[in-house]
């Protein structure tokens, strides 16, 4: 089966005229500004999977969505979706989106913003009096339906666009950075949403920088660094699964357990009788657990630590920007 989303060779390449004047009157054109965005992007999403598209700012996560959605064209390469080239409306009508930066009417309700959404789709009076109470109970908004939108918290505004995305049950939900700006909770909310929607056998495609939540939900995740694509695959073949540190945590340890904690571990913190120390090697991590088991302390907890996502994209954008430097020295030095 073709890949839901097929990219092949995008680029993107934003040039601005630098304008300047001449005796405060003349307008008179300085040079051109290029600025890369993407370059050479090639990618594939498959169906029913969770596809995280990550990255810093300026990494060209927004100008791939934006491209995919038709608001800008690329100035490379190809894409397809559900096989059709971008633009096919038969398509759209299949596409869910929920934009970074959505603009909502505020003084509608809940409620009457789907509505007008739904009329929006082209849905009938009766698929939308169906359909809005449905998605307002999955996006947790019931009570809120007749509460204008200028009322909602910056949570209940994501989850309202999220419903929106939603209305014409569609097949690929595309979401620019949906847990932007939100607190912990508001963060989980919308993980456990984008979860269902996968359960009910949807594809979602949706740009990030909070990595732990990306880790918590994606099946494949894309990593982008000044618009090129750095690593891309399942979660599984990037990350080591190698242990990469040993977490203790103890509580009174004997002041000569607590001096050779001091001594090995790469990483203690001390707080009123509780110590957290992380080890590199796992000789000394047993040797703290099974002193405390003999009676010089009390075990809390004992965690082999994996690479996480975030260690994994901290080690891949540090790494370019290593070379990016030695690169700018030779040039410099030529």
């Amino acid at each position: 089966m073709a890949p839901i989303i097929q990219i092949r060779g995008l680029s993107k390449v934003y040039v601005q005229d630098v304008i300047g004047t001449e005796h405060g009157r003349l307008k008179i054109r300085l040079k051109d500004r290029r600025r890369v965005a993407l370059e050479n992007l090639d990618l594939d999403v498959e169906e029913g999977q969770i596809f995280g598209l990550l990255g810093p700012n300026g990494a060209g996560k927004t100008t791939t969505i934006k491209i995919l959605m038709g608001l800008h064209f690329q100035t490379a390469g190809t894409a397809t979706m559900m096989g059709r080239p971008l633009g096919d409306n038969a398509v759209k009508g299949q596409i869910g989106f929920l934009p970074e930066n959505p603009f909502f009417y505020d003084y509608l309700t809940g409620e009457e913003f789907l509505n007008f959404y739904g009329q929006l789709y082209g849905m009938t009076g009766a698929a939308r009096r169906k359909r809005i109470p449905e998605l307002l109970d999955l996006v947790g908004l019931s009570k809120a339906a007749n509460i204008p939108l200028r009322g909602y918290s910056k949570g209940m505004l994501q989850r309202a666009g999220l419903a929106q995305a939603l209305l014409n049950d569609p097949r690929l939900v595309i979401l620019d950075e949906p847990q932007s700006g939100l607190d912990p909770f508001g963060r989980k909310e919308v993980r456990d949403i984008i979860l269902r929607l996968k359960e009910q056998g949807k594809t979602v495609m949706f740009s990030s920088h909070i990595l732990a939540d990306a880790e918590m939900i994606c099946d494949r995740v894309a990593i982008l660094h000044l618009g090129r694509l750095i690593a891309e695959g399942h979660l599984s073949e990037l990350l080591s699964t190698r242990i990469d540190e040993y977490e203790v945590q103890m509580r009174n340890p004997a002041a000569d357990l607590l001096a050779f904690v001091h001594k090995a571990a790469h990483k203690v913190v001390d707080s009123k009788g509780d110590h957290f120390a992380s080890f590199k090697a796992e000789r000394d991590a047993l040797e703290v657990t099974r002193r405390l088991a003999s009676g010089e302390g009390t075990l809390m907890a004992y965690v082999p630590r994996r690479e996480s996502l975030e260690d994994y994209f901290i080690r891949e954008i540090e790494g370019k920007r290593a070379q990016e430097r030695a690169q700018v020295g030779k040039e410099n030095a030529t």
